[in-house]
């Protein structure tokens, strides 16, 4: 998965002010300034005030250039604040050049694949993605892509499978110590889980935050229940512990597992921190 790093230089960090028009979820017309944060060819990362879904179609106006083009919405890109947040969108129309800047051929093409996981039917394909699927990706870990087997616009991500491998040995047993109360009697010494309740704040992608309490802790992450639904592999921001006073440092996490408690509407969660290279 090294081929979208290298596809990225046809990327340009450019603040360009646009319009954006589109309607909401009960058909009302709605027209907001936006602007870009860094844009390529077909796509752009852009700022938003109002919250938008994965897949809307929206029109974006360049009044500059006076230009505009159908785009769709393909994920957030970073977890929206009350004052707005980043959203990856790509142009359908590969003739369209909305933001009037001329980039070479060669490097607009990107052949960057990824094996993803239908997370409605589990359904596993090698699928082509674009600069901008591989932004949302990377950050928010779930895409909106049409799924054959369901006939429907679906979350996708990294098969759960292949996001288990790369935990670390102690991950698998997050669920069971969250449900037991009791520490696990195998695990490695420097990710030792402990049973203890603090409480943490998780904000999403979507602009959703719950603060809550953890099951168990460990250096690399913590358990906790919640009867929000959240996919493996889907990226949130987590501060443990939270408190309501004093500065908070947000760490960026991932969700490793996910399990139905029996007989209840809640999942247990194993969160792991994401490192930095």
């Amino acid at each position: 998965m090294n081929e979208p790093k290298r596809r990225r230089s046809d990327r340009v960090q450019l603040t360009i002010p646009l319009r954006m028009k589109g309607s909401d979820d009960a058909g009302l017309p709605f027209e907001i300034p936006v602007h870009t944060t860094s844009l390529n060819r077909h796509g752009a990362r852009i700022y938003s005030t109002r919250p938008l879904s994965p897949g809307q179609l929206v029109r974006l106006v360049n009044p500059l250039r006076r230009g505009e083009a159908e785009f769709r919405v393909v994920g957030p890109v970073s977890p929206p604040l009350e004052q707005g947040g980043e959203w990856g969108v790509e142009c359908g129309n590969p003739d369209a050049n909305v933001w009037g800047i001329n980039f070479p051929q060669r490097i607009e093409e990107s052949d960057a694949k990824a094996l993803l996981e239908c997370h409605m039917c589990h359904e596993v394909a090698i699928t082509r993605l674009s600069l901008v699927e591989v932004d949302v990706l990377e950050t928010s870990g779930i895409l909106s892509r049409p799924c054959k087997q369901c006939a429907a616009n679906t979350p996708w991500g990294y098969p759960e499978k292949q996001l288990a491998m790369g935990a670390p040995p102690d991950e698998y047993a997050v669920l069971d110590s969250a449900q037991a109360g009791v520490t696990p009697r195998r695990e490695r010494r420097e990710h030792r889980r402990i049973p203890l309740q603090l409480p943490v704040r998780i904000r999403d992608y979507h602009g959703g935050v719950e603060v809550t309490t953890t099951e168990d802790v460990s250096k690399s992450g913590f358990g906790y229940v919640s009867e929000k639904n959240y996919y493996v592999g889907e990226g949130m921001l987590t501060v443990c512990p939270y408190s309501t006073s004093g500065q908070s440092i947000e760490s960026s996490s991932v969700i490793v597992r996910a399990h139905l408690i029996p007989g209840s509407a809640r999942k247990t969660y194993g969160v792991r921190y994401r490192t930095t290279s």
